[in-house]
C-alpha cells in the first residue's frame, strides 16, 4: 500500500511545503534510546576485549581461506561477504547532468575517467546510461539502441567498459514509454532482460512512468523473474519514487529502490530526498538498500561544504553511490569528496546498519551508525541553517558505548582529534557538516542469564516508532503501549515491534544461546504478517515462516556461540506494513 502519512506523501507540492516546515522534525528511529545503566565492570570489559580477539576472530583468520567459523564480519581479510550488492553499488550514471544528451563516447569517456582517476580503486564499478539510449523495437520485438548515438551497439559497449574491469548498466520504464517517450518494456520484460543478458548488461534502472494502476509489485517482479530466467547476474534498481513501499517488497524482488522522487542539485531539493530516506533504516541491509538517488556532487548547484555533506550523508545512509557530474572534469575538492576512503569506508561497510537520526537539536541533525569493528560508531552533524554555524554534541551513552574515554577521528580532514571524556562537541558550518567515528568500548552481557530488553544495544530501529522494552509496539506519537500478550499469554519482559525493526546486542563472543517466544501481540490488525530473523555476524541463524495474528507463539532457541553480535530482525513479509504488531517475548541470551 501507499505510504501517506506525515511527510512522505506523493504531491510535490504537498511535499515540498512540509518540507520547508519541517526540516526540524525528528525521526523517532534511534541507536539507543531509554538503555538502562550498564550493568557490567572493568573486568567484563577486559573479558570483552579478550573475546573480540581469541574467541571471535578465529586463530587461522588472516591465512588467505575463509575456513569454517570464519565469515565476512569477522574475517573480512578471508572471507568476503556474498551475494549481488553485499554492500551498496557505486558507479556513474548519466541523467543528473548530461540527461539526453548522451552516446557511446561519452559513455567510454567516463568508463576511462573512472580508470584513470582513480575512482575504480575506491570502489565504483558501474557506468550506468540511463534515458535515452532506445529508439525503437524491431519486427521480433527487440529493443533498438539509437543507431546515430550508438553505432556500435550496446554489446559492444558492454565489452569496451568490462575492458576497463567495469560494468554496464541501461535503463528501461515499467510502462510502454519511459519518462522520455522512449519504448518502455511493458508486455516485454522478460523479453528485455534476456536481451541485455544477451548484451553483457551488468544493472538496470527500472523506472515508473506511465504507470497508471500499475501494482508495483506485480510489475517490477516481472523483471526480477525475467533476470533470473536470464541465467545473468544483474543488479535491479527499483526507481518507482517511494510509490507503494517498495521497501515492503523490494528485498524479494530488487538490491536497491528509490525512497523518493528525482534528487535536485541544491539545498532544499536535497533536504527533500533526506527526509524521504532517514525513516527506513529498518529495511536497509546486506543486498537491500535504500536509495535516496543518486549524487550531485560535482554538478555546481551545492558549496563545496554542502558536496561534502551531501557525501556524508549518504555513506551514513549506507545508500548507493552513483556520481551524476562528468568524471572527465572535474575539481580536486570534487575528486577528493567522491574518493574520501573514509568516508566511503563507511557507506560500504559489511554490516550495513543505516545511520538512524538520533536527534535534532538547534538546526543540527545528529545521525549515527554503529559500524563492523567492535566499539566503533560513525557520527554525522548535519546543520540545516543557512546562514549561521552551530554546536553540536555527542554522547557515548547516545551510542551504546561506555562512559569514560574515547578516541575521534575526522573523517572529512582524515585526521584523528584525540581523546575525549563522555562526549565530543564540534561547530557545524551552514548547510555544512562534522562526520567523525568514535572509538569505544561496547558493554557485554555479565554472566548467567541476561534479558535483552534490559541490554544496552549497539543500534536500534523501528518503522514509525521506536522499539518497545516489556510492551508492545505503537507508533510513535500514541499512547505506551499495552502488555505484552502472544496469544493471550502475557509476558513480563521482551521487545515491541512492528513489521520492519532491527535490534543489534553485542554479546563479545561470551554467550551461546538466545531464546525467545515469538509472533504477533493482542494489538495487531487483522491483516498483520511478518517474519522473525534472527542474526549472528552477518550469518542468517534462524528465520521463522510467516506468522499472522492467528498463528501461534513460536519458540525460538539459537546458538550464538562465538558470536560477537547478535541482530534481530522483523521483516513486514513482503506484503505490507499495516497491522504489523509484533514481539520478542522473554528474549533472553545464556552467557559465561
Amino acid at each position: 500500500m501507499t505510504r501517506t502519512h506525515g511527510w512522505l506523501t506523493f504531491s510535490a507540492i504537498g511535499r515540498i511545503a512540509l518540507l520547508v516546515v519541517g526540516i526540524a522534525w525528528m525521526d523517532a528511529c534511534t541507536l539507543e534510546e531509554d538503555a538502562p545503566p550498564p550493568r557490567h565492570t572493568a573486568d567484563a570489559v577486559e573479558a570483552d576485549a579478550a573475546s573480540d580477539s581469541v574467541v571471535v576472530v578465529p586463530p587461522e583468520c588472516g591465512d588467505g581461506t575463509c575456513d569454517p567459523g570464519e565469515d565476512c564480519l569477522t574475517c573480512t581479510e578471508d572471507c568476503a561477504c556474498a551475494g549481488l550488492a553485499a554492500t551498496p553499488p557505486m558507479g556513474w550514471n548519466s541523467w543528473n547532468l548530461f540527461a539526453c544528451d548522451i552516446d557511446e563516447a561519452l559513455v567510454m569517456g567516463m568508463a576511462d575517467a573512472m580508470v584513470e582517476t582513480g575512482m575504480k580503486d575506491v570502489g565504483y564499478e558501474y557506468v550506468n546510461l540511463d534515458d535515452c539510449w532506445q529508439v525503437d523495437r524491431d519486427a521480433d520485438g527487440v529493443i533498438v539502441a539509437d543507431p546515430e548515438r550508438f553505432p556500435g551497439g550496446i554489446a559492444a559497449l558492454a565489452d569496451y567498459v568490462h575492458a576497463q574491469g567495469l560494468k554496464l548498466g541501461v535503463y528501461t520504464c515499467v510502462g510502454a514509454l519511459t519518462c522520455e517517450d522512449r519504448p518502455g518494456s511493458f508486455g516485454h520484460e522478460a523479453q528485455d532482460m534476456a536481451t541485455y543478458a544477451e548484451w553483457g548488461v551488468d544493472f538496470v534502472k527500472v523506472d515508473w512512468c506511465y504507470s497508471d494502476n500499475m501494482d508495483a509489485a506485480e510489475r517490477y517482479g516481472l523483471f526480477r523473474d525475467g533476470i533470473l530466467a536470464s541465467g545473468r547476474e544483474i543488479l535491479l534498481s527499483i526507481c518507482n519514487w517511494g510509490v507503494q513501499e517498495p521497501w515492503v517488497w523490494g528485498p524479494q524482488t530488487g538490491q536497491l529502490w528509490r525512497t523518493s522522487l528525482d534528487i535536485k542539485d541544491g539545498f532544499l531539493p536535497l533536504m527533500y530526498n533526506v527526509m524521504g530516506v532517514e525513516s527506513l533504516a529498518a529495511f536497509a541491509g546486506p543486498g537491500r538498500w535504500n536509495d535516496p538517488d543518486m549524487l550531485e556532487v560535482g554538478n555546481g548547484g551545492m558549496s563545496d561544504d554542502l558536496s561534502q555533506a551531501h557525501m556524508g550523508l549518504w555513506a551514513m545512509f549506507a545508500a548507493p553511490l552513483i556520481a551524476g557530474n562528468d568524471l572527465r572534469d572535474m575539481s580536486a575538492a570534487t575528486l577528493g569528496i567522491l574518493t574520501n576512503p573514509e568516508v566511503l569506508a563507511v557507506d560500504q561497510d559489511p554490516a550495513g546498519l543505516q545511520a538512524v537520526l538520533l536527534r535534532v537539536t538547534d538546526d543540527v541533525r545528529v545521525y549515527a551508525r554503529p559500524l563492523n569493528e567492535a566499539g566503533l560508531r560513525a557520527v554525522l552533524f548535519f546543520n540545516t541553517s543557512q546562514d549561521a554555524p552551530r554546536s553540536a554534541s555527542i554522547s557515548w551513552s547516545e551510542l551504546g558505548l561506555f562512559q569514560g574515554t574515547g578516541s575521534v577521528r575526522d573523517l572529512f580532514a582524515r585526521e584523528d582529534l584525540g581523546a575525549f571524556v563522555d562526549r565530543f562537541e564540534a561547530e557545524v558550518p551552514p548547510t555544512g557538516a562534522v562526520m567523525v567515528t568514535v572509538r569505544g568500548t561496547d558493554p557485554v552481557p555479565g554472566p548467567g542469564i541476561s534479558e535483552v530488553s534490559e541490554m544496552p544495544w549497539r543500534y536500534s530501529t523501528a518503522f514509525e516508532g521506536t522499539v518497545a522494552r516489556d510492551h508492545a509496539f505503537v507508533p510513535a506519537g500514541e499512547e505506551p503501549g499495552p502488555v505484552l500478550s502472544l496469544g493471550g499469554e502475557v509476558h513480563g519482559t521482551g521487545l515491541g515491534v512492528p513489521g520492519g525493526s532491527v535490534v543489534v546486542a553485542h554479546l563479545g563472543g561470551r554467550c551461546d544461546l538466545f531464546e525467545a517466544t515469538v509472533g504477533l501481540t493482542g494489538n495487531a490488525g487483522p491483516e498483520g504478517s511478518v517474519v522473525f530473523e534472527v542474526w549472528g555476524d552477518g550469518t542468517l541463524l534462524w528465520e521463522s515462516d510467516v506468522l499472522s495474528p492467528d498463528s501461534a507463539p513460536v519458540p525460538v532457541q539459537v546458538d550464538v556461540t562465538g558470536r560477537r553480535d547478535v541482530k534481530l530482525v522483523t521483516t513486514p513479509a513482503g506484503d505490507s506494513t499495516v497491522g504489523d504488531r509484533a514481539a520478542w517475548a522473554d528474549a533472553r541470551v545464556h552467557c559465561e
